[in-house]
């Protein structure tokens, strides 16, 4: 039997080791194509773009270029030569003209060509920032998906999805498992297009109803203008544009609007506002900008070479508006009282009858943001808005209808599968909320009341959650969420794909109300795909060749999945590419996102050998390797509600031997980390012919004509106890095993034996309170410093220097990262300290008051979960100090 074992394990390990071996081995060349390619460094800021970059892949024919002209900037390509010079058409840098982020919440690099009639030629790809493109989907996909532009024109209605001739929308067909990308690349593409277009004068200007104004009363102080938003505020940081962290911002601009006249009087004076006037034609419009700090220059030197002033731009709708140097006038000063002092000032008039000073629009500062890593350039804009109070305005403010955002219009197209989805989380929820009626209906010779609901649930997110809705969730998004919630969270990328975000709200409600098992064990799609393999091949004959580990290698092998989750958060601190890289370990893209069939022959090998695993062990993948059911088994352990044990189980196996997930051991405990939920041992612990304390009991009853009455929530019937007419009991006292009493042995109901904080015998809410924040902020005791000084001593030292570091963080004078590296050695040496002294967590949630002695991932979650919260609190208040660099 033994030899058997052994040839089992090693099974396992070849089939294992083998896929493993393919696919490292054949994710060395995924960074090729545009995935984070390097560009030249002058790349946004050079006048000869086409120097840079191949411009006749995207505009066929043309054989010269110019340079970069207009704001936002583009390039003419022509044919021929002298007077045979013909214009064919038009080059632009998407990034040259907006910033648009994709999923990766980085602008995809896109180089465009259009020909003079406003039609696309060409698109390409230069660099993107898209993990999916790098190790799920082909990068040729996007590439497929700009093609569909070809031939369409800037003036038609682009949307991804179906066309609606109706609304005269042309659609194009997005890439499955990329939908966040290609809506984010359709805005890019049309936001550029006609961004040029407009300039050039394919597309004519929006025609906007021009102001009509209403009385304001008196002349105004310029706190009176600020408070109704007439003068409005643009503040950028040094940090913002890559430069290191200071006391000046790289630049402050006061803005606002010259046309109202008692707003133009309040800010010139009569006299000013007068003159002013008689400068603009009847449908020209002006405003002022002045800069009242910073180190940089709103005007720049482009207006004193070419006559354009190319830092500021106005935008309304689809329309900008740039400046020449025949647009300026001087502003020598500010009638309204208690305005800032400024070193730079201007009036510039907007001459496009397009304008309308009714309408909403922003002034946008045009800037470059520096990698401080690579030292490379890219194109920033920074936006304030700016809207004439209705009051100033007759009849109010006009109805503007703007376009959705990207997130929107996901959630919008996709409306009946997203209530679809929610309505199945919530049942799933509510299903399991109801789990102790479940399973008092149910034997264990007929689980059908709980495997039925849970059978449904493992086909419906195979079938709909994962080939569907691709909706299998990853560690990537782990990482990303926990670089997001430590650097810049964004809303809108999480939004972005409404199927996840659901999904990951779902899980952590969930984990901390019942344990990763609810997820894993029933919603998870690549764990439902095993258990569905497992379960078909043990009704096809194969039962008597299914095995467990034995317990030592279950052991052993189950602590890979915590190695493999924390191995890749340290990777990802300091290359996030390379994180996404090993975060193949995974068989998710490969099952559910592109398919075996599309992928190389190594990712189908992984995914085939932890398929064919699963027909001889239950769940191998889930048990031994999943990072993500490691990420989600540490807060798991604090759990509000967990499976219940009796005492008798600390000598009964019945329900350790029939638990898929080896998660109850020899004493009965569960660990629920580990636990899968199936609910088996639950079905037990009701089932009066199966379980055997409740057995026996029923068989005594049962032999002494006694009646068998209810099980309690501790697992026993309802004691008998017969009285006399004065109240007095008839019969002996009520044995231990119908109390619940523990009779000798290891308590099964908590995984731990349980223990006692001094703190906790303190009286008083505000001592106990008070015992709480000390223990969760003082990892040392009087116990550990007795035994072991020297490693409470480095302990002291190491805590003092992460204080120093969180100080030099507020200072300016170290990096996040480096912080965050400081963290981790702290939380690390936090788990030894601890260990040493105290040793105990709570059992349950936080609040609660129960305690038990704490093993070695107990205190692991514990300290990394509780320093998770700190540190991120910390952070975030800091960045919003702005006292955090990058």
């Amino acid at each position: 039997m033994k030899l058997l074992s052994r040839c089992r394990v090693a099974l396992c390990a070849a089939l294992l080791s083998l896929g493993l071996a393919g696919l490292i081995g054949f994710s060395g060349p995924a960074h090729a194509g545009a995935y984070e390619a390097h560009l030249p460094d002058d790349l946004a800021t050079t006048p000869d773009l086409c120097a840079r970059v191949a411009c006749t892949e995207v505009l066929p024919g043309a054989t010269t270029f110019s340079e970069r002209k207009g704001q936002p900037p583009y390039v003419e390509g022509y044919t021929g030569e002298g007077a045979a010079r013909k214009l064919v058409g038009y080059v632009m840098l998407s990034t040259d003209i907006t910033d648009t982020p994709a999923y990766s919440g980085k602008p995809v690099v896109t180089l465009i060509g259009m020909d003079a009639s406003g039609r696309f030629v060409g698109v390409k790809v230069l660099k993107h920032s898209e993990p999916i493109l790098l190790l799920g989907i082909p990068e040729g996909a996007l590439t497929k998906f700009n093609d569909q532009y070809l031939g369409k024109s800037v003036r038609d209605k682009i949307e991804v999805g179906p066309s609606r001739p109706d609304e005269n929308v042309l659609g194009v067909d997005a890439i499955s498992g990329a939908t966040v990308t290609v809506i984010a690349q359709n805005q890019v593409l049309m936001t550029s297009a006609n961004a040029v277009a407009r300039q050039v004068g394919i597309v004519q200007p929006v025609v906007r109803d021009p102001a009509r104004w209403a009385r304001l009363t008196g002349p105004l102080d310029w706190a009176a203008l600020v408070e109704m938003g007439a003068v409005q505020h643009l503040r950028v940081k040094p940090e913002q544009v890559g430069q290191p962290r200071g006391d000046v911002p790289f630049i402050e601009l006061w803005f606002g609007d010259l046309n109202h006249p008692d707003i133009g009087r309040s800010l010139l004076g009569a006299a000013g506002f007068d003159k002013l006037q008689t400068q603009l034609k009847p449908h020209e419009k002006a405003i002022f900008i002045i800069r009242s700090a910073g180190i940089e220059s709103f005007k720049g030197s482009g207006y004193v070479r070419g006559g354009l002033f190319d830092r500021v731009q106005v935008r309304q709708g689809d329309d900008a508006f740039t400046f020449r140097d025949l647009d300026y006038l001087n502003l020598y000063g500010l009638e309204a009282a208690g305005a800032p002092a400024f070193n730079e000032s201007a009036i510039f008039i907007i001459r496009s009858k397009a304008f309308s000073a009714a309408w909403p629009w922003k002034l946008s500062f045009l800037g470059n943001r520096v990698d401080r890593a690579t030292g490379a350039r890219t194109f920033a804009s920074f936006d304030a808005a700016y809207w004439l109070p209705a009051d100033a305005l007759e009849g109010g403010r006009p109805k503007v209808e703007t376009a959705d955002a990207a997130w929107v219009q996901v959630w919008k197209t996709r409306a009946v599968e997203i209530a679809l989805f929610a309505a199945l989380l919530i049942a799933v929820a509510v299903v399991y909320a109801l789990r102790d009626q479940l399973t008092q209906r149910s034997t264990h010779k007929n689980k059908w009341p709980v495997n039925g609901f849970k059978y449904s649930a493992w086909l419906l997110s195979l079938v709909f959650v994962g080939f569907g809705a691709m909706a299998q969730p990853s560690i990537t998004q782990v990482l990303t969420w926990f670089h997001a919630l430590l650097f810049q969270w964004q809303w809108t990328l999480f939004l972005s794909d409404p199927f996840i975000f659901l999904f990951w709200v779902f899980i952590i409600v969930t984990v901390f109300v019942f344990g990763r098992g609810l997820f894993c064990g029933w919603l998870c799609p690549f764990g439902s795909l095993q258990e569905i393999v497992h379960k078909v091949a043990g009704a096809v004959g194969l039962k008597r060749f299914q095995f467990k580990l034995r317990p030592r290698w279950h052991d052993r092998l189950k602590w890979v999945k915590y190695a493999l989750f924390f191995g890749l958060l340290v990777v990802s601190m300091f290359s996030m590419g390379l994180a996404e890289v090993l975060s193949e370990v995974e068989p998710f893209k490969t099952t559910f996102l592109v398919g075996i069939t599309n992928r190389a022959w190594p990712y189908g090998l992984f995914v085939a050998a932890i398929l064919g695993l699963s027909i001889f062990i239950e769940r191998p993948y889930c048990k031994y390797i999943c990072p993500l059911g490691g990420a989600l088994a540490m807060p798991s352990t604090f759990r509000w509600s967990g499976l219940r044990r009796k005492p008798d189980c600390n000598r009964c196996k019945a329900c350790a031997v029939g638990c898929g997930s080896q998660a109850i051991d020899v004493h009965g405990r569960i660990d629920h980390r580990e636990c899968l939920h199936c609910l088996d041992c639950m079905v037990l612990y009701t089932d009066v012919t199966a379980c055997p304390p409740l057995a026996k009991e029923r068989k005594q009853r049962e032999r002494a004509g006694q009646p068998l009455t209810a099980i309690t929530r501790s697992g026993y019937f309802i004691p008998i106890i017969a009285v006399a007419a004065d109240g007095s009991a008839l019969t002996k006292p009520v044995p231990a095993a119908e109390t619940g009493a523990l009779r000798g042995g290891v308590d099964p109901r908590l995984p731990t034996p349980p223990v006692t904080p001094p703190y906790a015998a303190g009286r008083g809410i505000a001592a106990w309170l008070l015992g709480e924040l000390r223990d969760h902020l003082w990892p040392w005791s009087r116990a550990g410093w007795a035994h072991h000084r020297a490693l409470q001593a480095a302990g002291i030292a190491l805590a003092a220097a992460a204080t120093a570091a969180w100080l030099l963080a507020a200072d300016g004078r170290l990096s996040q990262v480096a912080v965050i590296a400081w963290w981790f050695g702290w939380s690390l040496y936090e788990v030894l300290i601890r260990l040493q002294g105290k040793r105990h967590v709570k059992d349950g949630p936080w609040w609660g008051r129960t305690w038990r002695e704490a093993n070695v991932m107990d205190m692991l979650s514990y300290v990394g979960f509780k320093n998770l919260l700190i540190g991120a609190t910390l952070f975030l208040g800091l960045r919003a100090l702005g006292l955090l660099q990058g």
